[in-house]
Order: structure tokens, then sequence, then C-alpha cells
């Protein structure tokens, strides 16, 4: 016997770690910086060089020596970026500056352009002088020293970490491959093309609106389906994604006559970890591991009503995929927002509300029910919203996941 058929709903969090426990990192792999843009670096990354490598002029100005930051001046040459000053510089000296180039080897700082005043070489102050001297200096190592860890392992690389690493002397980053996914979804009611859907069906929305949400994230994936409600059907697209790390299915999970996935999952050789969670909507979400080959498959499966499996993608799936894309940090950060409509009492289960926040206020949509992709589409966050709470009143702090949910922005 399973050990699913025995437990009672786990709570959002047991089965999350449930679920990442059961996550392996993918193997690490080098790739050029361009290609590594989304992807999870697989070490640590140290710096290869010092930057910045000399000190720098943070201003366009005159680079002085030290103790003579009052004047006069003779310009003796100038400091481009690119092209330093090549000689040496004695008291009573100055050095035209630009922004970013080599500080001379004998200044002390850099006296801004707008407070001097310059006649052929002659150069004197007629505003302030800099208080500490190095005030305009970026001096050698500011950013980072060589052999610094610069990113942690786990970092997620995006453009400015991209930036980073090249600053640093890398081409190549160490990260992990890419999960490989299928996603299939399953029901007799589902019609592949919208355009030609019978009275007694429905556009099937689940596979495509899934790939969109797993491609947020460094995946290679896949869709299979609509697929019959038939084992042997099912089965079959088990079979055929036996390639792939991860299989995510959409509907099926639950305990109607037509819900076939758990037996198809048993048949084809599968062992059910854990089957539902208490939370609405998606209670009858169900976790499956199958060996193969020596390795580990992993199995989510998500509830048919597209909202339900959504939110359950949301908190299930896109966590599973940080995880397996090497991220130490996978589940979803919250916000606190304060209400700026009231609430209504929570039900027996715990919910996710479908609401906007504007960036001060947040309202949840009057329309939750698990079927209205409307409501869905029109939201940025999900509420948190505790089993049993009491009615809730405007200006109150509610938690808030954030949602990359297209719509207004």
């Amino acid at each position: 016997m399973s050990r699913a058929a025995v437990t009672a709903p786990l709570s959002l969090e047991n089965a999350q770690a449930r679920l990442l426990s059961l996550a392996i990192a993918m193997p690490a792999e080098y790739v050029d910086i361009e290609g590594a843009a989304g992807r999870y670096l697989a070490e640590p990354l140290h710096a290869a060089r010092t930057q910045p490598a000399a000190h720098l002029s943070a201003m366009d100005g005159y680079a002085v020596t030290a103790g003579d930051m009052t004047g006069p001046w003779q310009v003796v040459g100038e400091s481009a970026a690119g092209h330093p000053f090549a000689g040496r510089m004695a008291a009573g000296q100055a050095v035209r500056i630009s922004t970013g180039a080599i500080l001379p080897e004998d200044a002390a700082g850099v006296i801004l352009q707008e407070d001097l005043q310059r006649h052929g070489d002659e150069l004197r102050l007629t505003g302030e002088a800099p208080r500490p001297a190095a005030k305009h200096v970026r001096h050698r190592g500011m950013d980072f020293e060589q052999n610094a860890e610069i990113m942690a392992a786990g970092t997620r690389i995006g453009p400015a970490q991209m930036a980073l690493a090249l600053a640093a002397g890398h081409r190549h980053l160490p990260v992990r491959r890419m999960p490989r996914l299928a996603i299939i979804d399953s029901g007799d009611e589902l019609a592949a093309n919208p355009e030609h859907c019978a009275p007694h069906q429905i556009p099937a929305s689940n596979g495509a609106m899934l790939l969109a949400l797993a491609r947020t994230l460094p995946v290679e994936a896949r869709h299979i389906g609509p697929v019959p409600d038939r084992i042997e059907a099912i089965t079959s697209a088990f079979e055929a994604s036996a390639d792939v790390d991860l299989i995510v299915t959409s509907g099926g999970a639950s305990v109607g006559d037509h819900d076939l996935i758990r037996p198809a999952l048993e048949q084809w050789g599968a062992d059910i970890d854990f089957w539902r969670v208490a939370i609405k909507p998606g209670k009858p979400i169900l976790v499956a591991t199958r060996n193969h080959d020596g390795r580990r498959q992993i199995v989510l499966g998500l509830p048919g009503n597209p909202v339900s499996s959504y939110v359950t993608a949301y908190l299930f799936l896109l966590p599973l995929l940080r995880a397996m894309a090497g991220s130490i940090r996978p589940l979803p950060m919250r916000v606190t927002a304060r209400l700026g409509a009231a609430l209504r009492a929570g039900g027996r289960r715990r919910e996710f509300l479908r609401g906007w926040w504007d960036g001060e206020s947040v309202c949840a949509n009057a329309l939750q029910d698990s079927g209205a992709l409307s409501a869905l589409a029109a939201s940025n966050v999900l509420i948190d919203s505790a089993a049993l709470r009491p009615p809730a009143r405007i200006g109150e702090e509610v938690q808030l996941f954030l949602l990359d949910n297209g719509g207004i922005t």
C-alpha cells in the first residue's frame, strides 16, 4: 500500500518540504555567459581579477598630489579612460582626468572641473576642494579583489550577475543543466483546438498555461495532450516521457470514476509519495516517483480546474523546478500589504485568493471560483488566507505572493 493511501491532507509547508526533499539538482555544465542567462550557478564563483584594477577617477576634473588641494597648479598632461597619463607628477602640478581614467601614480585626489578655472596651462581653485581629498576616487579593489567569492552557488544569473561575472574575468560559467519536463493534460472533455469546441467540451488551456509558467525558469519543456481518460492512453503518455526528469499532469488526480492518474502511475511502476494538500484551490495534488535506468523521475499531479492548476503550479511546480535547476531559495517570496477592501472570514481550508495589489493596498477579486480564468488573468497576487481566519477590515495586514501574470502593468 502506498503512503498516500493512509495519509490525511498535508499542510502546505509540509507538502512543499516533502516535494523538495525529492528534488535532485541537475548535473553541472559550463556554458558561454550569454547562454547562462536565467540559469543557476552550480558552484561558487570567484573573481579572476581585481575590480577596479587601479585607482580611478569617479568624476571629470583634475588630479593633484597629496597636500596640494588649493593650488594654483600647472597642467602637465591628461589621463583619459583607456589612455592613462604616463609621466610623474610633482607638487604644484595637475593632470586633466576623465571619469573612469586611471589616477596618475603620484596623485592623491581629484578636484571637480566646475570648481576650477583654467587659463592655458594655469589652473586655479574657484570652488571647494574635496574633503576628504580622495572623495572622487574609486580605489583599487573597491568592488572586489581577485579570488574573492562574488556569487554563491545557487545564484540565478540575471543581467547584473552577467555583468559582474564578465567584470570578474569570466567568459564561461558553471551552471546546472536545465531540467527536462513533460506536461500532460488529460480529460475526455478537452478540445485541443479552441476554435472547434463542441458544447460538451472545453478548450484545453492548462497545458499551454503550465508550459508558459515552466518556461519562466531554465527548463527544457514539452507538452503532450490532451490525452483521453483511458489508463492505456495515460500510461502511453508516461512512456513517451521516460526521458524527462519531471512529469506534470493536469486533471485526473482526484477520486472520481474517471480520475485515472493514480492507477495509471501505479501500473506504470511509480510509487505515490503523497496525495492531497489542505489548501484551496488545489487540494487533490499528487506526488509520485519512479526509478528508471538508474535515475529517479518525479511526477507532479495537478488538479484539472485551471485556477487550481495555476495556483498549485505556482506553489509546487515552480519551487521544484528551481530546486532541480540549482536554486538555494526555491520557495516563492512573500510581501506584506494592507487591505484596500474588507476580506470575508476564512473557510475550513487555507485559501489563496486571487487579487490585485497596486503597490500600496490589495483587494481580493470578487470571483474566486476555481474555474474563473477571467479573475485569475486580472490578478497579480495570491492573498494567503488562513483557515478559519476572522473577517479582516480595511487597513489590516495580509501576506501576499507576487505573480508574474501579464495583465495591466
